[in-house]
């Protein structure tokens, strides 16, 4: 009996031990069913996705505020991907969600209150699933998605959540319920980062003072898609795009719209569950709009801070969005309350302009702005005597080196006091490491202000230290003016901002001093391009490389250095690589890897070493895919603008290298040419829309890659080849391009001989020659719409020898061979960049062999183009007959 007993009770415990395990199990499911709900009141109420990285369930705010949200399983801090209620948080008590069998979601707080729900009422709605992609799903029983979390993100995006039309991103956080910023598609179709507050309204990102070619972004493309993919870079519809640093699979990231405005990339440590910023929209939180609120002033101490201007209190401590109040009433004037000015140098209040006065003294500006009773302040430019009155004192900042300068408006009075402030008692910024706070004292008062015999020793005590922090301050200030000129470096800026790490091991910073004694006071140049001249040098690591001299530079030193960043971290092994920059004073320097046998100028029309056939099909090849990269596969789309033989240099294998990329980003367009029509190519080497006044986008070079391509199989200048009877170089051109197409439809290859340079003494392959012209026929349509885009030559007309396919055995009679050569962008390149579609979108070649005796039809063979053609020459030989062109059409 004991032992049956003791049975009895192991089963009993064994069985509460199953039942206990199973119920653990159950709240961890990755489903919730119909008619099922989970409450507030059970902790173990949480759905997981299968990989365990997400779950759903209620988030605890505070032991008595709960969210319906989801969140990362492993972060340090249960980092929040979505919520359901962010703003109306439910009570600890009570509050459940429910999967109601009408197929929708809700939530109710203690009362019953509905709180959200899913506005979906189908009753084929089955359950609900939590996805490894930490994508909320309701489904039906056969799998397909009646309703999604991904369609309604809240201040985050996961890879592979689309931001579209209708989804954007709003930034909310709990401790600042004022921050009113947003990451949409605007007006435009452009994806941008806007401050959107109750009752103002503007676009800050991407910058708001260039046109939308000059951002690099496309409009007016009615798709607005944007998305983050699983390896760390973000494409959308209007040519966004940025890479996460850490970029590569297996890495848990959220693209985040944080309170402060900034749009931030976050990966995740998986050792710790800690997150680092891995990209950023801005490095510099001062060109945020609205950081410091209304009337608020963003300043560098060099941690980015706010703080109130003269005359003007914090609203609210505790949140800066609120800005500053003005501590009097404004007044139209009078003998009342007369109005005067305080002066803030290097500080802009950008937009909400009332009137623009160009070409105007400082005394009438100050004139216009006391007679408008709605204007509350003023700038003025030195630089461009240019004066805009403001109605709205919102977006400032105070940048040293800044032309312009601020004067509020303020009741006279104010210009007998002097006025400290504390940046102790104001918020630094949270992209700030250090928490020090730093004290800064604005002192803007009559300078020959009489100081009464009767003022009390605290007063004299209290002007000696203003006086003596305000020496200080102006001493600092003068000798990095003096240092820097006219443009200051915000290097210690940088330095302590979140994500910047510009100086690594491939790209740096050099002094002007360290090029200087590297290339012996500039002294062995190597050449002069369009953009100045080249310098060999040999650095302290006895590293040699070419130092370039960039003229005509008016960019300010952080644009410059974040422009040549971005170009130092492009790598492909047909572009030059950029080692660093230097930026001081006037002088603009950009620092290249050293390529051994200088230029293909050199080689193909000096005196150099002949050029063999196949190093210049190899040159064509390896011009392709650099080119190629820096149009499609680059995180930042460029356009070269100036391909040519001399642009091109060769290491000691002949490899071919694209140098000066992306220089033009460096020099500032002309800000009165916003589609940048300005012709910027070689004559000879640019495209016809250069001159005719119209956008340009990345057929320009491939139009130039045409003209070096007839030059590497001539071993000539093009211009050498056009020489006619006409003046005009471009209708000349085009003459001879006609004349190349003809002859290829022909099929006469007899001229092929006299038209390849003499030099290599016949020691061709004529197929390849063949293929080259028929490239660069293409190339130089002067229709840039029929020219195809680089990714396609290299990919379907010149792909590597090793890439092509076997041909396929020769036709027992006849067969026709088609070549295939794509226009467009590949599919899946299609998908995320639509706009970039061009008309006609594919050419087809048909290559005809006809073995005697003919019997039945041709057969069609689909191929790459150079394979097409290599196969078909293979055809003609083994049946004693040629190849004849049967077809070129598009469609």
């Amino acid at each position: 009996m004991a032992a049956s007993g003791l049975m009895l009770v192991l089963a009993i415990l064994f069985t509460f031990a199953i039942t206990a395990n199973g119920a653990g199990r159950l709240g961890h499911t990755s489903y919730l069913k119909k008619g099922s709900s989970l409450s507030v009141n059970r902790a173990s109420d949480i759905i997981q996705s299968q990989d365990g990285t997400f779950s759903f369930g209620f988030y605890n705010l505070s032991p008595t505020a709960f969210t319906l949200s989801i969140w990362f399983t492993r972060s340090a801090d249960r980092t929040i991907a979505w919520s359901a209620n962010r703003d109306h948080p439910v009570h600890g008590i009570g509050s459940k969600v429910r999967l109601n069998k009408d197929g929708t979601m809700v939530l109710t707080d203690y009362d019953g209150t509905i709180v959200w729900q899913t506005n979906t009422s189908s009753k084929g709605t089955d359950h609900a699933e939590l996805m490894d992609s930490g994508n909320l799903a309701m489904k039906d029983q056969g799998g397909n998605i009646l309703w999604q979390s991904f369609d309604h993100p809240t201040n985050t995006l996961l890879p592979t959540q689309p931001v579209t039309a209708k989804a954007k991103l709003v930034s909310t956080d709990l401790s600042h319920p004022s921050s009113y910023y947003t990451l949409r598609f605007d007006d435009r179709y452009i994806l941008s980062l806007a401050y959107d507050g109750p009752e103002i309204s503007n676009l800050y990102w991407p910058n708001p003072d260039l046109s939308s070619w000059l951002n690099y972004r496309i409009s007016y493309n009615s798709s607005r898609k944007g998305v983050l993919d699983n390896l760390g870079q973000f494409i959308a519809s209007d040519n966004t795009s940025f890479v996460s640093t850490d970029w590569g699979p297996g890495i848990k990231r959220r693209l985040t719209l944080d309170y402060d405005g900034n749009l931030r990339l976050y990966s995740m440590n998986d050792s710790d569950g800690s997150w680092s910023v891995s990209w950023m929209a801005f490095s510099q939180p001062c060109d945020i709009h609205g950081l410091c609120g209304w009337n608020g002033i963003c300043v560098y101490t060099p941690v980015p801070a706010c703080f109130c201007p003269p005359g003007y209190v914090v609203r609210d401590p505790n949140d800066w969005s609120k800005g500053c109040k003005p501590t009097f009433n404004f007044s139209c004037g009078g003998d009342d309350q007369p109005m005067s000015f305080v002066s803030l140098p290097h500080t802009d209040f950008w937009g909400s302009d009332l009137d623009f006065i160009p070409m105007t003294s400082l005394d009438a500006c100050a004139t216009f702005c006391l007679n408008t009773c709605s204007c509350l302040a003023f700038e003025y430019k030195s630089d461009s005597n240019d004066c805009y009155l403001k109605s709205v004192l919102l977006n400032g900042k105070t940048v040293p080196g800044y032309p312009g300068t601020a004067h509020l408006k303020v009741p006279q009075n104010f210009l007998s006091k002097q006025f400290s402030y504390t940046l102790g008692n104001s918020e630094t910024l949270d992209c700030n490491a250090s928490s020090a706070k730093v004290e800064v004292v604005v002192f803007d008062s009559d300078a020959h202000s009489n100081v009464g015999n009767d003022a009390t020793l605290w007063y004299y005590l209290y002007g000696f230290l203003a006086a003596f922090f305000l020496i200080e301050v102006c001493f600092i200030a003068f000798g990095w003016w003096f240092m820097v000129r006219k443009q200051l470096t915000h290097s210690e800026i940088w330095a302590v901002e979140e994500g910047y790490k510009m100086v690594t091991d491939h790209f740096r910073s050099f002094t002007y001093k360290e090029l200087s004694e590297a290339t012996k006071n500039f002294k062995d140049e190597l050449g002069h391009g369009s953009y100045g001249p080249v310098y060999k040098g040999i650095l302290h690591d006895k590293r040699v490389v070419a130092v370039k001299k960039l003229g005509d530079v008016k960019q300010g030193e952080d644009e410059f250095h974040t422009e040549a960043s971005i170009i130092g971290q492009i790598y492909h092994m047909n572009l030059v690589r950029v080692r660093g920059v230097c930026s001081e004073q006037k002088h603009r320097l950009l620092v290249f890897e050293y390529v051994e046998n200088g230029s293909l100028a050199m080689a193909l029309f000096g005196n150099r070493r002949l050029l063999q056939w196949d190093q210049r099909y190899n040159i064509a090849v390896g011009v392709a895919k650099g080119l190629a990269y820096l149009h499609h596969e680059c995180f930042d789309w460029i356009i070269h603008c100036d391909i040519k033989p001399e642009n091109i240099l060769l290491d000691n294998d002949f490899e071919p290298k694209i140098s000066d990329f992306g220089v033009a980003k460096l020099l500032r367009r002309d800000q009165t040419d916003p589609n940048m029509s300005k012709v910027r190519g070689t004559r000879g080497y640019a495209a016809p829309e250069w001159a005719h006044n119209i956008p340009i986008n990345e057929k320009v070079d491939v139009y130039s890659y045409g003209v070096v391509l007839l030059e590497l199989v001539a071993g000539r200048r093009a211009s050498e080849l056009t020489a006619s009877g006409t003046d005009d170089a471009e209708v000349a051109m085009r003459q001879l391009v006609w004349t190349i197409r003809e002859k290829l439809k022909s099929g006469d290859r007899s001229w092929i001989t006299g038209f390849v340079d003499p030099k290599l003494s016949g020691n061709i392959v004529d197929s390849e020659v063949w293929l080259i012209l028929e490239v660069a026929a293409m190339c130089m349509e002067k229709e840039r719409s029929l020219r195809p885009s680089m990714n396609d030559i290299g990919s379907d007309w010149l792909p590597d020898s090793t890439s092509l396919a076997p041909p396929p055995p020769p036709p027992p009679q006849a067969a026709a061979l088609r070549g295939r050569a794509v226009m467009a962008r590949s599919s899946e390149f299609e998908e995320h960049r639509p706009w970039r579609r061009q008309v006609p979108t594919s050419r087809l070649l048909e290559y005809t062999v006809e073995c005697p005796p003919v019997a039945a039809l041709p057969t069609a063979v689909r191929l790459p183009a150079r394979a097409a053609f290599a196969t078909a020459q293979s055809w003609a030989a083994g049946c004693d007959t040629t190849v004849k062109h049967a077809m070129d059409f598009w469609y």
